[in-house]
């Protein structure tokens, strides 16, 4: 393994790749949970049934993410890491324009433009990770790759605590959106003349080469594998973030809290945990020097965490807040775990490997929905039916983690 000096790896870990996949990922983040913040405000303000409504609108965000991973993921083998930057950021930053634009709609259901118009947006946020972290991964020394991939994440992660801070501060949930979508379009000129990475430029040309063949993971049995791995390995951050933040509001009567919760807070909370978790992360790894023992040992607090959430007896709006922190320092392996998704594959279907599994993970919030509220409309309660849904996706993730190859200073130059 090749030594830096401290002057030589803050060159790599702040080139212009990191900088430009960082900010990117911050007004990713900001805008992929911006309606998750202001989910009840808006729906409240459009005289839009919540109940009636449940999870739709988040769902078919969802859906967006794992259509829209494709589409990037594909586009970026075949075409270049950098079509995927300008594209996809291009298509979510107009859809959420367009959303703070809702409330003049008359044309349409209200709730059936929501949805649309989350849609679209997430087609276009599901480009935005896989892209840059494939473009960081493949531009910095193995020696520095977990380390600048957790910058990324970690700096980017914060886009969920700025966002709740421009819904409080501006007091309109539309100005929120209109702030997002400029901000997207702000960076789309900042990226011009961000270099391609210099691996994918070497198969660029190469037309023996198959690139971008999102099938070839289903064709082979040992490729699927490691697919379905790196997609378990991401499911707990997602029922951390999709269920006990996401609908904090649902936990408050069951755990018998004096305030009621607040998703936008937990959802806040939760992505200042993610951001310093991300961090930590790539340092763990290099500690361990194992990809595999950081995700599994942070995979462990995460569980301590969501016990003590759901069965500690505490009485506090605050102590949920502080536990959704926890969970989010735990599922802080985040970028770890789509540095592992992108290190398991050639260079010829890295990108489509490292953009749609993370939208695969997302896209899984949808069955996760659908169990959680079919076990409470049963015989169970919201804290039962959660932990059912955590059990499941845990013995998954922790399975997976335990399983998968290690990838730990592997040179990525290769080809499936």
């Amino acid at each position: 393994m090749k030594t830096f000096t401290f002057k030589e790896k803050l060159k790599h870990l702040f080139s212009i790749p990191v900088i430009v996949a960082a900010l990117g990922y911050f007004v990713d983040i900001y805008d992929l949970l911006l309606f998750g913040i202001v989910r009840i405000p808006s729906l409240n303000s459009m005289n839009i049934d919540l109940k009636q409504v449940g999870t739709l609108i988040q769902d078919w965000q969802m859906f967006g993410l794992v259509l829209g991973g494709i589409l990037w993921g594909v586009l970026g083998d075949k075409k270049g890491r950098l079509s995927v930057l300008f594209g996809s950021i291009l298509v979510y930053s107009i859809a959420n324009i367009a959303c703070g634009f809702l409330p003049h709609i008359n044309f349409m259901d209200k709730a059936h433009a929501y949805a649309a118009l989350r849609f679209i947006a997430g087609v276009g946020l599901a480009g935005e990770l896989g892209a840059g972290i494939t473009l960081v991964a493949e531009s910095l020394p193995k020696e520095l790759r977990a380390i600048g991939t957790s910058i990324v994440a970690g700096f980017g992660l914060l886009g969920a605590v700025v966002a709740n801070f421009t819904v409080e501060l501006s007091g309109d949930w539309t100005i929120a959106y209109f702030i997002g979508g400029g901000l997207g379009l702000l960076l789309l000129i900042f990226r011009i003349g961000v270099s391609e990475s210099g691996i994918f430029k070497k198969i660029e040309t190469k037309d023996s080469v198959s690139k971008g063949d999102f099938l070839s993971f289903f064709t082979n049995s040992h490729r699927l594998a490691r697919y379905l791995r790196c997609i378990a390995i991401g499911l707990p951050t997602w029922f951390c973030i999709g269920i006990l933040a996401f609908l904090a509001d649902l936990f408050a009567e069951p755990l018998g809290l004096k305030d009621k919760l607040d998703p936008g807070k937990a959802i806040m909370w939760s992505y200042i945990g993610i951001s310093a978790g991300d961090l930590l992360s790539g340092f763990i790894s290099q500690w361990f020097k194992s990809r595999k023992k950081a995700i599994f040992w942070m995979m462990l607090f995460t569980i301590i965490g969501v016990y003590l959430m759901l069965f500690s007896g505490y009485k506090s709006a605050e102590m949920y807040y502080f536990y959704c922190t926890w969970l989010g320092l735990g599922t802080g392996y985040w970028a770890m775990f789509i540095t592992v998704s992108a290190e398991q594959f050639g260079t010829n279907i890295r990108s489509t490997a490292a953009t749609t599994i993370p939208n695969m993970v997302r896209g899984m919030l949808i069955p996760m929905n659908f169990l959680f509220y079919k076990l409470i409309s049963g015989s169970q309660n919201v804290i039962i039916s959660a932990i059912i849904v955590g059990v499941i996706v845990f013995i998954l993730g922790i399975y997976a983690t335990l399983s998968i190859s290690e990838t730990h200073g592997k040179d990525l130059d290769f080809i499936e």
